[in-house]
């Protein structure tokens, strides 16, 4: 089953493989060749960009393979064509180990840890503090007037009021079980087929902001939650799971480069939810280049050496 990558998604992988991220000029002293996974959504591009620039600092030809689903980046691990990126335990724990969601960190970490390394040969460096969990939100205006605050207080007014709100959702979140429909289930309601309005993750906010929509899926460390005066609904009944950050290796690079679980060390110990938050923030609401970001972020924190 690992080894299904459709024709399509290969095609597309191999070419943002050999676009590379300007950031591969290690030279003939080089370490060796790293290629740098990602997904398609502002976090993934920062985490892979602070791994990328890191990893060239310190001796070894980079390449980027970024802006894919999940099932994509994780299938080009598995199919050799990328060898390290950053993954979340509650994505792993569900989407590819077929387990049930665990809201506690370490507990899903160590689960996955186990797990994808006997299963899969995938090895999991350390966790770092960054919780990317998902969350239901609402204009803040809204979430006030009409009294919905909690979850289970959304669950109250949508079965007393089924046709009212409008919900907005990413493809993934929508089919899920640790997105939407498990939501539902867990908390006992529905929103109508015709109620849901499916887009791009990144525009899920901005339809949320403009009164396209009553509520919206987003993710916890996003930084326009904030920025655009969003609420949380709290999770009351700790249905979504942890979605701790950190750097997934196939074994045999590891072998290849035992040095590297070492050296990757810095970033897990210094990267959690508030410097990830900041650095969405950054990104997303100041407009500001995701290399430039990460290549200050990395020289704040003594990791790399100012230019």
């Amino acid at each position: 089953m690992k080894k299904m990558m459709t024709a399509l998604s290969a095609t597309a992988l191999l070419a943002l493989a050999a676009c590379g991220n300007g950031e591969s000029e290690a030279g003939s002293d080089s370490k060796g060749d790293i290629v740098v996974g990602g997904k398609n959504f502002t976090e993934q591009y920062v985490l892979a960009k602070i791994t990328s620039i890191y990893l060239q600092e310190n001796g070894y030809n980079v390449e980027e393979a970024v802006n894919m689903g999940s099932e994509v980046v994780r299938e080009a691990l598995e199919n050799e064509q990328v060898d390290l990126y950053w993954e979340y335990t509650g994505t792993a724990l569900v989407n590819y180990l077929g387990q049930e969601p665990l809201s506690e960190d370490e507990e899903a970490y160590e689960v996955v840890k186990d797990m994808d390394l006997e299963e899969n040969q995938i090895v999991w460096l350390d966790m770092a503090d960054v919780n990317n969990t998902y969350t239901l939100m609402m204009r803040q205006e809204d979430s006030d007037k009409m009294g919905i605050h909690s979850m289970t207080d959304l669950a109250s007014f949508i079965n007393e009021n089924p046709d009212e709100l409008t919900f907005a959702s990413d493809a993934e979140f929508a089919t899920r079980s640790d997105g939407l429909p498990g939501a539902e289930e867990h908390y006992g309601f529905e929103f109508g087929s015709n109620n849901v309005n499916r887009m791009d993750a990144g525009l899920t906010y901005q339809a949320l902001r403009d009164g396209d929509v009553a509520v919206s899926m987003g993710f916890a460390t996003d930084s326009r939650i904030k920025g655009f005066d969003l609420l949380n609904l709290e999770d009351d009944e700790d249905f979504f799971p942890a979605y701790n950050g950190a750097v997934t290796v196939r074994e045999e690079i590891l072998e290849e480069h035992p040095e590297l679980e070492e050296l990757l060390q810095p970033l897990a110990k210094s990267i959690d939810t508030e410097t990830m938050t900041e650095m969405n923030y950054q990104v997303d609401i100041e407009q500001r280049n995701e290399s430039e970001v990460a290549r200050e972020w990395l020289v704040e924190n003594g990791l790399i050496n100012k230019e």
